[in-house]
């Protein structure tokens, strides 16, 4: 349900200046924006205050009137989860912090997965 609306570094203008979305999609079930925000190093606060510029922008200037507000997921190397939780207590905007992996898991866990 989720469709590419573009590839990689997508600008989002805010005044005169160009900011660049990693990856910016679009969830055809939710009827909303979705960007991702990629660090490859550990959480920190100030990375969610970024993702919460670029839903801002996306809000007032990319989501049509019948679009659902725009959902973020920030995916950074490692996370300390009660650092996350004190950051997360006081956002307005949708948005999720998740670790990603350099790997895929084992086969056979994939496979209990999909069973």
């Amino acid at each position: 349900m989720i469709s590419v609306l573009s590839a990689r570094n997508t600008l989002c203008k805010v005044g005169r200046r160009d900011f660049a979305l990693d990856l910016l999609f679009f969830h055809r079930g939710l009827n909303c924006l979705v960007a991702f925000e990629l660090k490859v190093d550990d959480f920190q606060p100030e990375h969610l205050g970024k993702l919460e510029f670029y839903l801002k922008a996306l809000d007032r200037t990319v989501r049509k009137p019948h679009e659902h507000p725009p959902i973020g997921v920030l995916l950074c190397a490692t996370k300390d989860h009660e650092v996350v939780e004190f950051a997360l207590s006081g956002t307005l905007s949708p948005a999720l912090v998740a670790e990603y992996q350099t790997r895929l898991p084992d086969k056979k866990i994939l496979q209990a997965k999909n069973a």
